[in-house]
């Protein structure tokens, strides 16, 4: 990619907005180190910081003319070996929000102009600093908030996924571009690519693609926090096995029936993997509106989760009932939600007699959600759901709703390009159908591109990244 010379020099805040220990104002364009020149003084005599090596640190003040504004750091970072890809100044300062605006109007009043969000990635991209897909894992690192998330997006960052979709890229160019040639020698009716190796192409790439766009489901809720419903009837325990895999009392405890007339959702992360616990109403017939209202909710919830922790009184429910009370879960819920029954209130009883009772249940659980026994080993279970099977962060996964979409685009046109071949249809419809693969997987990188696409990646980025 060429690199992009843009007029403009762009200004913003890279940290966080208010009152901090420090805060960084970050430059970059061509004017860059003429206008940190303009405002910077050097505390080491006689030392100009336009000549200043790049990747080198500096200590002075920022005056606006005579006036001191602060005591700083200066970054010097010279294109294209920055993050922009071009010149590059970052201002460490105090954390102080007027001194933050007074740097940025000094700058601005040097001519730097008010970076959009996003801008400085994007001119990242432009300059050829990293491909669109990259560019797109920088704001989900900037928002992971679990080691598992934080280490897809890191992962993708470095080219993982990019490297995925050069490989398909080049194994398809390959063929298309013998395709394009026996196009160009028509009337001799030459044939240089064998049909039989480019169906075994399409095949495999169609493999590939049809693994990473499943990979989307676990990569999506890996961003966003793996959603395990907790359900069963009023007073089973539900509320305070929240509390215990949260280790605080955040959900009310009540004697009384129908308690939890909402949804209670909160976070936590089970080495490095975050799951959104739900607390639901308990499931029961009412005449109560309100508290129907919170078991119709309970329901919608349980749909929208891949994992229901289906919790029973071990003391009022036994084999028998379990088993009608999980057929009549079944009728109302998706074939897809896996349901882990539950056996709370264990305390005190024989655990192996128990066992015995419950035998037909070979997913049974029990634990004590009061005194928080076995809760440990369930989190360490619902760990091993995740981790097991297709959900291995070692793979390449797809987190971004966009390439999804250009991967099912691929696999369109590579399907009619294969069944072309199949009926034996001409070239030049063969070749349209290879240049449409080729030009959606382009897209995923960046290799092609239009600009309302870039702006409504970008949009979405904070300003000041």
């Amino acid at each position: 990619m060429t690199q992009l010379s843009s007029p403009d020099t762009i200004v913003a805040l890279a940290t966080p907005a208010g009152v901090g220990a420090i805060a960084v104002i970050r430059l970059s364009g061509t004017r860059s180190i003429e206008i940190i020149g303009e405002l910077f003084l050097s505390k080491r005599k006689g030392f100009d910081i336009c000549q200043a090596k790049s990747h080198s640190l500096h200590f002075g003040n920022i005056m606006d003319g005579e006036r001191l504004i602060d005591e700083v750091l200066v970054s010097v970072m010279l294109g294209p070996k920055s993050y922009t890809g071009e010149d590059t100044v970052e201002i460490s300062c105090h954390g102080s929000t007027f001194i933050q605006q007074q740097i940025l109007q000094s700058c601005h009043a040097k001519g730097a102009r008010q970076a959009g969000p996003g801008e400085f990635t994007m001119r990242a991209f432009l300059n050829g600093r990293m491909d669109l897909s990259q560019a797109e894992a920088v704001a989900d690192l900037i928002s992971s908030d679990s080691s598992a998330s934080h280490q897809l997006a890191l992962e993708q960052m470095r080219g993982g996924f990019s490297n995925e979709i050069k490989k398909l890229r080049a194994d398809l160019i390959h063929f298309a571009s013998l395709i394009e040639l026996e196009l160009d020698f028509a009337e001799e009716d030459v044939e240089f690519a064998s049909r039989a190796d480019l169906q075994a192409v399409i095949i495999r790439l169609q493999k590939v693609i049809h693994e990473l766009i499943e990979s989307f489901e676990y990569g999506n809720v890996i961003k966003t926090g793996i959603p395990v419903v907790i359900a069963g009837k009023p007073n089973v325990g539900k509320s305070t096995l929240l509390n215990a895999f949260l280790n605080e009392e955040r959900a009310i405890v009540s004697e009384i029936a129908g308690t939890t007339r909402d949804t209670i959702e909160e976070e936590i992360s089970i080495q490095g993997v975050k799951f959104r616990f739900i607390d639901t109403a308990g499931i029961r017939e009412t005449k109560d509106v309100i508290e129907q209202i919170g078991v119709t909710k309970t329901f919608e919830k349980i749909n929208q989760s891949p994992l229901i922790l289906f919790l029973f009184d071990v003391n009022e429910t036994g084999a028998g009932d379990l088993q009608l009370e999980l057929s009549e879960m079944q009728k109302n819920i998706q074939s897809t939600v896996r349901i882990v029954p539950i056996a709370n209130k264990i305390d005190g009883k024989e655990l192996e007699l128990l066992q015995n009772e419950f035998s037909k249940f070979p997913d049974l659980f029990f634990i004590s959600a009061k005194e928080r026994t076995h809760v440990h080993e369930l989190a360490m279970l619902l760990l091993s759901f995740v981790q097991s099977g297709k959900l291995n962060l070692n793979n390449t996964i797809v987190t971004n709703a966009r390439h999804v979409d250009a991967l099912k685009k691929t696999a369109e046109s590579l399907t009619a390009a294969y069944n072309g071949i199949q009926n034996k249809i001409t070239n030049d419809f063969i070749a349209t159908d290879l240049r449409n693969a080729l030009y959606h997987l382009g897209t995923i990188t960046g290799e092609i591109s239009n600009e309302d696409l870039l702006d409504n990646i970008f949009s979405k980025f904070c300003i000041g990244k």
